[in-house]
């Protein structure tokens, strides 16, 4: 038996990062989405959002790829919605996404920062968020 878990701080934004997903919806995304990825034999350590995205820490086990995680989770989750008339307007998730492997030190900093969504979003939007992180994780140059 193989053992492996590799962290993945996984972003989803709406597509047209359009701000649809009020707080109860999105209490309610989350709580799916969990409960779904227990079916899949995904483990979503920590998962929150705003009104225009989503974010999640995902532990991967041998037999499992980011692009099928985030494919099964979008997939099924805006089905969902969908079938559910969650939102006045189909719903859907942008094509791209953005993943990031954590090492076991980061683990706090990045639950912390997944917690504190609303807090977070206060001062900074989605795009600007979006910008840090790919600065920060070395997918846009530093200088």
């Amino acid at each position: 038996m193989s053992y492996v878990k590799v962290w993945i701080h996984i972003v989803c934004g709406t597509k047209n990062r359009d701000p649809i997903i009020s707080k109860e919806l999105q209490e309610k995304i989350c709580m799916h989405i969990k409960e779904y990825a227990k079916t899949k034999d995904i483990f979503i350590y920590v998962i929150n959002g705003y009104h225009d995205h989503i974010h999640f820490l995902v532990a991967l086990n041998a037999e499992q790829s980011i692009s099928k995680v985030v494919n099964l989770i979008k997939g099924e989750s805006s089905h969902w919605i969908n079938e559910n008339n969650l939102t006045n307007a189909k719903f859907g998730w942008a094509d791209e996404y953005y993943a990031a492997s954590i090492g076991e030190s980061q683990l706090i900093t990045v639950i912390n920062y997944i917690n504190n969504q609303s807090e977070h979003h206060r001062v900074k939007g989605f795009k600007e968020e979006c910008e840090e992180l790919l600065r920060v994780y070395g997918f846009r140059n530093q200088g």
